[in-house]
């Protein structure tokens, strides 16, 4: 079997599956199997497959079909233009994190002390702590997660992209493993928020696979928001910012929460599809 036919037969197979952009995903899992970029496939289309690399691919091929997600299978994704690994112990970060990784880099960057600090909120597999510390050199951030198996990935993740000694990882149920004298200039979270009854209609990829706790966010989907609203501000240092994602239709109800707690709410930012995403707060003091 070629190159080519392999791909066809395989992508027809997944569409059968209902696995979005069929084409694509077999041709990225043949690329991870072959160790070639992606593109490179058009240049071997003729090349014919050994026997062990289709039995290969046809194992790839069916898990895929069984609607494992691409990032577990060949193991790692891209954030930022960082190597993240990726299991089932945390969300597979998704390209609008991405958007909040850069607003929070951005910040980080116009502030002068000689330590700049960042609490990285649920980090689960480390991907926004890690830009924070890339992008950030003078920067120390500490990420929490309440699951020991996200932060030992977030660790290994942290280790790969060499920013390991700049990020605290902290096992830690909400703020109450966090010392009473934290502060930070710089709050990120990406919280849980699918309301619980809506769990069971998510994509399979999400809801087989991403763990419970990095999804349901409460009966309405914003139980962390409240928590976040009333507990981050002794954390907080004065002139420093919140930044948090949220779901599709939540930014009123996640603005009225914040301003209820007398946050002042600058700026709810798009993301890359025009919808409301990211939600910029501060104490109102010290600008």
């Amino acid at each position: 079997m070629t190159v080519l036919e392999a791909i066809q037969k395989s992508a027809e197979f997944l569409g059968k599956k209902n696995v979005e952009s069929p084409r694509l995903q077999v041709e990225l899992l043949l690329a991870h199997l072959l160790k070639l970029p992606r593109m490179k496939l058009y240049l071997n289309f003729e090349r014919v497959l050994s026997a062990s690399e289709t039995d290969a691919l046809r194992e790839l091929v069916k898990r895929r079909g069984q609607r494992e997600p691409l990032q577990h299978i060949v193991g790692s994704t891209s954030f930022c233009g960082y190597e993240i690994a990726v299991n089932r112990h945390a969300l597979v970060p998704r390209p609008e994190t991405e958007l909040l990784a850069e607003l929070g880099w951005e910040f980080l960057v116009t502030r002068h002390p000689p330590l700049v600090t960042a609490l990285d909120f649920g980090t689960g597999t480390g991907c926004i702590a890690i830009a924070l510390a890339a992008k950030c050199p003078n920067a120390k951030i500490v990420a929490t997660d309440i699951s020991e198996e996200a932060l030992s990935l977030a660790k290994e993740n942290a280790a790969r992209n060499n920013v390991a000694g700049r990020i605290e990882f902290l096992q830690s149920d909400g703020f109450a493993g966090l010392s009473t004298g934290s502060r930070f200039d710089l709050i990120v979270s990406n919280p849980p928020y699918i309301p619980s009854a809506e769990i069971e209609t998510l994509q399979a990829e999400v809801r087989d696979f991403d763990p419970r706790s990095a999804l349901d966010g409460g009966a309405d989907g914003l139980d962390f928001y409240r928590t976040l609203a009333i507990e981050a501000r002794p954390f907080l240092n004065a002139d420093g910012k919140i930044l948090l994602e949220f779901g599709d239709g939540q930014a009123e109800a996640i603005r009225r929460i914040f301003e209820d707690e007398k946050w002042i709410v600058e700026a709810v930012k798009d993301d890359y599809s025009r919808r409301a995403r990211i939600l910029i707060a501060n104490m109102g003091c010290g600008r």
